[in-house]
C-alpha cells in the first residue's frame, strides 16, 4: 500500500517507521521525477534532498519551528510533505502551485524566495525575534553549497556567530550549484568530502559491529560518535569554527534514520549557532541524472525513459544568439573577456568557454563581485562582459552604480530573461531591469527586438566608450521585419518598421513584435499605426522623437516591463520637456509582482497579446478623437 497519499502534513511522517520511511522517499522521488518530466522545473537538486527532508520533518515541528529551504531549488519533496499533494501536478503552471517557496500555498513556507544565499540572514532574522520574545522554537536553515559561493552567506554567519543566537545551519553539500561550482571555497568543500570517504568503510565496520550480539550496537554507536568528534575537532569545519559556528559532520544525507538523530541531537544544542555538513547526490534515484546532474537542474518537460525532451526545438535562442555574437568578437579582439556568475550554460556562454578558457571567468554565485570585478579587468585595458539573468542583476545594482557607470569605464552587461519569463515565476521574471538602470548616467541601454539585432549589438558594444546593457527575454525571437530605410541598427538610432498616418507605437524587444501584429489587425480595419523599434533606449533617438513631436503625432508606447520610471514613462517626461502632446496611451506590465505560467499567459492577463494592443489602441484613439 502507498504511503505517499496518506501524508497529509509533517505529523504524519512522524509517525512512520524507518522502513516506511524509506518506501516514502522512494515514492516522493517517483512523484518529483513524474511531475517535473510533464511540467518542467528543478529535478537533480529536488532528487537529491528526498532523504534529508523526510529527516528534517521527523526531527522538527514545522510550522512552530521554522524550515527556511535557500534559493528554493530543493523544495518539492517539502511540499509533498506538507499537505500539497493534491495539486503537485500543477507544479509551475498558470495560477497553479509555484516551482519556490510561496508564502500563500502554505504556513510551512516562510517567505517567497527565488534567488540565492538569502536563507542564513532569514533565519538569524527569526532566531533573533524569538529570543526577544521569549518564545520557544528552532529555526533552521538549509543552504546548498554552491549557494555558500554568494558573500551574502558569510555576512549572515559572522553575525550569527559573534551573537551566539541559537541557530541551525544545514549545509547541503551536493558538489555542484547550477554550473560546476569554482573557486577556493569549492576545493575546501572537496577536502571535506574527500575525508568523507570514511563512509564506506565505516559503514561495513558499523555492519559488522552490530551483529555482535549485546555489545554490538553499543560499540558501533561510541565509534561513531568519537570519530565525529574527532573529525570535528582535528580535521574539519576550520572555516565554520572560525564564524563562531559549532561543526557537525560529514553526514550521509541519504540516511534517514542517522540524519533525525543527528538533528534531534541538534536540538539540545542552545548556547551556539550549528552547522551540520550533509552529502547528498543531486539526481539521486534516477539513473539518468545522478551522471549529468548539470542537465537535470532546471529541465523543459521530458521523457522519463531518455531524458529527451518533448518538444525538441532547432530554434537559437537569445542567450546562444548573444554567446555566438561574443565568441565571434573575441577571435577578432583579444581584449573581450567573459564573466559569469555560476551561469555559463543557462546564458550562452558554454561555447566562449570552450574556445577562449583563458578568457573565461566563472565567480560562482557572487553577482556583487562580478561587476566589480569586471569594472577592474575594464580598468587594465579588457573588454569584459558579464552574462546574467536580468533578475538577478538586481542583486549588483550598488556596483553597477558605484563602480561601473560613476567610473564611466566600458563593462557590457548581457542581461537575458528580460522582461517575462514564464514558469518559473515572480522571482524570476526580469520586468523591472529598463526603469532600474535607464535612469543612471553614462550608461548605454540596447533592447534588441530578435536574434540578428541581438549579435548586432552586441557587436556594436564594442564600439561604446563606456557601460552598456543589452537586454533580452529567455526565448530567441526569428527576425521578422526590416527598418524601411534598409539600415542596420544603430547606437541612439530608432528603426521604422511601419509607417502611419493615424498614431506611431513606440516600442522595444518583444513588444515590437507585438506592435508588428497589432497593426497589422488594425490595417484591415483601415487605421494606419506606424510601428517603431527605440531599440536604443539610452540614448535615445531624438532627432525621431522631435520630428514626431513637430508633426504632432499621436504617441503610444508599448513595453514589457514596470511602467512605473520605465520607457513610456520617460517619453511622457519628454513630451512634457519640449511642450509636446502627451502619448496617447502608455502600455506595459501592472506594478505588481506578477506569478507563474507561460508567457503568453502572462501576457494575456496584463492585456499585451497582440489581439489586446489593438484593442487598447482603438479605444485610445476613440477618446482622444472625442475629446
Amino acid at each position: 500500500m502507498a504511503i505517499l497519499p496518506a501524508i497529509h502534513g509533517p505529523e504524519d511522517v512522524k509517525k512512520l517507521s524507518i522502513s516506511e520511511c524509506r518506501t516514502l522517499a522512494s515514492e516522493i522521488r517517483q512523484t518529483i521525477i513524474d511531475t517535473v518530466s510533464r511540467q518542467g522545473g528543478h529535478l537533480a537538486s529536488n532528487l537529491g534532498d528526498v532523504e534529508l527532508t523526510i529527516a528534517l520533518h521527523r526531527a522538527f515541528s514545522s510550522p512552530t519551528d521554522k524550515i527556511i529551504f535557500d534559493v528554493g531549488h530543493q523544495i518539492y519533496a517539502h511540499k509533498l510533505l506538507t499537505g500539497r499533494q493534491e495539486m503537485f501536478h500543477t507544479l509551475r503552471s498558470y495560477k497553479g502551485m509555484s516551482g519556490f517557496p510561496c508564502r500563500a500555498e502554505s504556513e510551512h513556507d516562510l517567505f517567497d524566495t527565488g534567488h540565492s544565499s538569502t536563507a542564513i540572514s532569514m533565519a538569524l532574522g527569526l532566531a533573533r525575534a524569538r529570543d526577544l520574545k521569549h518564545e520557544d522554537y528552532h529555526v533552521v536553515a538549509v543552504v546548498g553549497d554552491g549557494a555558500l559561493t554568494g558573500g551574502m552567506c558569510y555576512e549572515a554567519m559572522n553575525d550569527a556567530g559573534n551573537g551566539k543566537n541559537r541557530l541551525i545551519v544545514i549545509l547541503n553539500d551536493n558538489e555542484m550549484s547550477i554550473s560546476q561550482n569554482v573557486g577556493a571555497l569549492s576545493e575546501y568543500f572537496k577536502h571535506l568530502r574527500a575525508s568523507a570517504s570514511w563512509y564506506g568503510g565505516k559503514k561495513r565496520i558499523k555492519h559488522y559491529l552490530q551483529r555482535i550480539p549485546l555489545v554490538g550496537h553499543p560499540i558501533a554507536n561510541l565509534i561513531e560518535k568519537a570519530k565525529n568528534m574527532v573529525k570535528s575537532v582535528v580535521t574539519e569545519g576550520e572555516l565554520f569554527e572560525a564564524l563562531g559556528f559549532r561543526y557537525l559532520g560529514p553526514f550521509d544525507g541519504h540516511n534517514i534514520d542517522e540524519m533525525t538523530r543527528v538533528f534531534e541531537e541538534a536540538k539540545q544544542v542552545s548556547d551556539t549557532p550549528l552547522l551540520i555538513h550533509v552529502i547528498t547526490k543531486k539526481g539521486y534515484g534516477y539513473d539518468l541524472a545522478e551522471p549529468q546532474p548539470e542537465k537535470f537542474q532546471g529541465v523543459a518537460p521530458f521523457r522519463v525513459e531518455n531524458g529527451l525532451k518533448r518538444n525538441q526545438s532547432s530554434k537559437e535562442s537569445a542567450a546562444q544568439a548573444a554567446g555566438r555574437a561574443l565568441t565571434a568578437l573575441a577571435e577578432r579582439d583579444e581584449r573581450v573577456v567573459a564573466v559569469t556568475a555560476a551561469m555559463a550554460g543557462g546564458t550562452g556562454l558554454a561555447g566562449f568557454a570552450e574556445a577562449y578558457p583563458e578568457r573565461f571567468f566563472d565567480v560562482g554565485i557572487a553577482e556583487q563581485h562580478a561587476v566589480r570585478m569586471a569594472e577592474g579587468l575594464a580598468r587594465a585595458g579588457m573588454r569584459p562582459y558579464f552574462a546574467v539573468y536580468a533578475t538577478f542583476l538586481q542583486r549588483a545594482y550598488d556596483q553597477i552604480v558605484h563602480d561601473v557607470c560613476l567610473q564611466n569605464v566600458p563593462v557590457t552587461i548581457l542581461a537575458d530573461h528580460a522582461a517575462l519569463v514564464g514558469d518559473d515565476g515572480k522571482t524570476h521574471h526580469g520586468v523591472l531591469s529598463v526603469p532600474m538602470v535607464l535612469n543612471i548616467p553614462n550608461l548605454t541601454l540596447l533592447a534588441p527586438r530578435d536574434t540578428d539585432d541581438i549579435r548586432a549589438a552586441v557587436e556594436a558594444s564594442i564600439g561604446v566608450e563606456g557601460p552598456c546593457v543589452i537586454e533580452y527575454p529567455k526565448d530567441g525571437i526569428e527576425p521578422y521585419a526590416k527598418p524601411l530605410d534598409g539600415k542596420a541598427p544603430e547606437v541612439g538610432s530608432w528603426q521604422t518598421l511601419r509607417e502611419g498616418a493615424d498614431a506611431t507605437v513606440l516600442a522595444y524587444g518583444r513588444m515590437t513584435k507585438h506592435a508588428m501584429q497589432a497593426a497589422q489587425l488594425l490595417a484591415e480595419e483601415g487605421i494606419q499605426i506606424g510601428v517603431i523599434d527605440a531599440w536604443s533606449l539610452r540614448p535615445m533617438d531624438m532627432a525621431c522623437l522631435c520630428a514626431l513631436f513637430d508633426k504632432k503625432a499621436r504617441i503610444i508606447t508599448i513595453e514589457e516591463g514596470e511602467l512605473i520610471g520605465g520607457f513610456g514613462a520617460e517619453i511622457a517626461r519628454l513630451c512634457v520637456e519640449h511642450g509636446a502632446q502627451e502619448p496617447a496611451a502608455i502600455l506595459g506590465l501592472p506594478n505588481r509582482f506578477i506569478a507563474h505560467g507561460s508567457v503568453d499567459q502572462l501576457l494575456e492577463e496584463c492585456g499585451l497579446k497582440p489581439e489586446q494592443i489593438a484593442q487598447r489602441i482603438r479605444l485610445a484613439l476613440a477618446e482622444k478623437n472625442d475629446g
